[in-house]
């Protein structure tokens, strides 16, 4: 449920307005995540080549490990701004995380051929969901200037949680890994999660100049409109006016889980009286643990789980992600585009 929290915001720092130069002539920089998505990385690398050897286009591939993906794209993104290019991360949401680190931090433009299980990100701004799609999509897209989120300086796309759903994220993680990448796995897993027992945490939220305490299971803090819509939360408008928005679950017990879930599964989460939202543009979070001596706590960025020193700043970027986006934002060839 919402609460009137808006008269706390501050406004952001205005962001620069150019954009990255983009030579056609010049190669693009493909980032592949050998261990994103259900596709072999050679057929990928086939469909690529097919897609820029149609357009009359070229590209460099550049396939990566999970534990390479941070060097690899920064590598690349310094080459992307040399060269006049632009650097495309083929994978899922933490694939297209790790590359958007390096192409915020040097100010390079990005694409995207998404391989992963939602894909809030892409979808959002109009890129297929299917990969060949997306990649005859990018060679006739343009850059176009998109909010991202900061965590403690990190880029974030579609969200940043720490407390339940982070331990949601790597059990869905590792049943992903034992029964299959799909998205039955991945919400049978979430289920199973949900419904176990868990530790409430104490956290000290300061906004602007007002500060308060709560206890709640986790906290979500979100970037991405479709996702929250899927929800169902009434700050998903937020997103547009240059904001982003927090969600917060009170401790409840099963029943109650249980009939969250219902909610979250028909899209009127933010119906449920055990759920709070609100909008601001800079919320300094500290978890009460730090002073047991504790230096650092759980983080899910994007689907990837960290750690990350506290207290945690989160705020909405002074500056853009340059994102390589389909002229028409309507895409009629991706029968996936609905979120099936």
């Amino acid at each position: 449920m919402s609460t009137p929290l808006t008269t706390f915001l501050t406004p952001s720092e205005p962001k620069p307005s150019r954009c990255p130069e983009i030579d056609p002539a010049s190669p693009l920089l493909f980032i592949i995540n050998a261990a994103s998505g259900s596709n072999n990385p050679d057929t990928t690398r086939h469909m690529i080549e097919e897609s820029l050897r149609a357009a009359g286009r070229t590209g460099e591939l550049l396939c990566a490990r999970p534990d390479e993906l941070a060097g690899v794209a920064t590598q690349a993104a310094v080459t992307a701004i040399a060269r006049h290019t632009a650097v495309v991360a083929v994978g899922g949401d933490g694939t297209i995380s790790s590359v958007a680190q390096a192409a915020y931090a040097e100010g390079c433009a990005m694409g995207i051929l998404p391989q992963g299980t939602f894909n809030y990100f892409a979808r959002t701004h109009g890129i297929p969901n299917n990969a060949a799609a997306a990649a005859q999509a990018l060679l006739y897209s343009v850059p176009a200037p998109v909010q991202v989120g900061l965590i403690n300086d990190r880029v974030f796309l579609v969200n940043a949680s720490l407390g339940l759903y982070p331990e949601l994220i790597q059990y869905r993680e590792a049943d992903k890994a034992r029964f299959g990448r799909s998205r039955l796995v991945a919400i049978g897993s979430a289920f199973v999660t949900l419904l176990a027992r868990h530790r409430q945490m104490r956290l000290s939220i300061e906004l602007s100049a007002s500060a308060r305490d709560v206890t709640t299971l986790t906290l979500i803090v979100c970037n991405n409109r479709l996702q929250m819509e899927q929800m169902g939360m009434h700050e998903a408008h937020a997103l547009d006016e240059g904001c982003i928005a927090a969600v917060m679950l009170r401790p409840i017990g099963m029943f109650s889980m249980l009939l969250l879930m219902l909610r979250g599964t028909i899209g009127t989460l933010g119906e449920e009286s055990n759920v709070e939202s609100f909008r601001f543009h800079r919320m300094v979070v500290a978890p009460r643990l730090v002073l047991m001596g504790h230096r650092a706590v759980k983080v899910a960025l994007d689907g990837e789980v960290t750690w990350m020193r506290v207290p945690l700043d989160f705020r909405v970027s002074p500056k853009p992600l340059y994102l390589l986006k389909p002229r028409s934002e309507e895409v009629a060839t991706d029968p996936g585009q609905d979120g099936s």
